[in-house]
């Protein structure tokens, strides 16, 4: 991901987060692919109603599809509102589609989604990331490293 890529999904009104991801994963690969919505569903995301907990991603007949992603029903929404936990196509390149099912039939290597953001055209995209999964002893480590950060960051709030 280059600067300019970095800067839109900070510059982004919408930043959802899987931030368990990070902790019970390595990230081997990350893509950012599209997302097939409906009307309601788009609405409610753009404000911020929608959650990446206990979501992941499967190929199916050559697709990509994530499963388990919460987008909360639109509150002006009528009788055309959307279910909460439907399962939604991803949009990516036959290629990159390719790839990743080759990946995924290696054992321990898992597709999950790390963030839902909107792009400068309004349009909603989703970062995804080929992972291998942490050992008990990976995750201990990570939770040291990020003390041993907040310790570093704490001391040097003192000295400036």
């Amino acid at each position: 991901m280059n600067k300019e890529e970095e800067l839109i999904r900070k510059k982004s009104p919408v930043n959802i987060r899987n931030k368990k991801a990070s902790f019970e994963y390595f990230f081997i690969e990350t893509y950012t692919a599209g997302i097939v919505l409906t009307g309601t569903e788009i609405k409610s995301i753009r404000l911020g109603k929608a959650s990446l907990v206990d979501t992941y991603c499967v190929i199916t007949n050559g697709e990509l599809w994530v499963k388990g992603m919460n987008v909360s029903p639109y509150f002006y929404g009528s009788y055309n509102n959307h279910e909460m936990k439907r399962d939604r196509k991803l949009l990516l390149t036959r290629r990159e589609i390719q790839k990743l099912a080759a990946a995924t039939k290696q054992t321990g290597y898992t597709i999950v989604p790390l963030l839902v953001f909107i792009d400068q055209k309004g349009r909603a995209k989703m970062d995804i990331a080929l992972c291998k999964g942490k050992k008990e002893f990976d995750k201990r480590q990570t939770l040291k490293e990020k003390e041993d950060k907040r310790e570093m960051d704490r001391a040097m709030k003192v000295y400036r």
